[in-house]
């Protein structure tokens, strides 16, 4: 018979609390960026500063509590994926914004 061992040395998953955890933050960012919305009360800027903060929020909630990406697992290639994600993602949406300011400007209106 073959002596060959797995190893089941990965990185280790998160524990009941830390889901726990990430779920009632998960609940309550959502539900803050819904009921400044919904509430109507407040103005546009407010109300779009408040939804671009709590969805940054999330997803560091998201990355941190759910994925484990840290700057300390794997030598450090997890922080490298995050930066590269955001760098990537910076491109597309920077683009993006780009050409629909150009398609905006050059389209002739009467």
């Amino acid at each position: 018979m073959s002596d060959i061992h797995t190893s089941h040395d990965g990185a280790s998953h998160g524990s009941y609390k830390s889901y726990f955890i990430g779920l009632v933050l998960s609940i309550v960012l959502t539900l803050i960026a819904f009921g400044v919305v919904m509430a109507g009360g407040f103005s546009v800027p407010v109300m779009m500063v408040t939804v671009v903060v709590t969805a940054i929020a999330q997803v560091l909630v998201q990355l941190v509590l759910f994925m484990h990406l840290n700057t300390k697992a794997e030598g450090g290639w997890n922080f490298i994926a995050i930066v590269f994600t955001i760098g990537i993602l910076g491109l597309i949406i920077g683009g993006s914004l780009w050409i629909m300011h150009n398609i905006h400007v050059n389209m002739m209106l009467n």
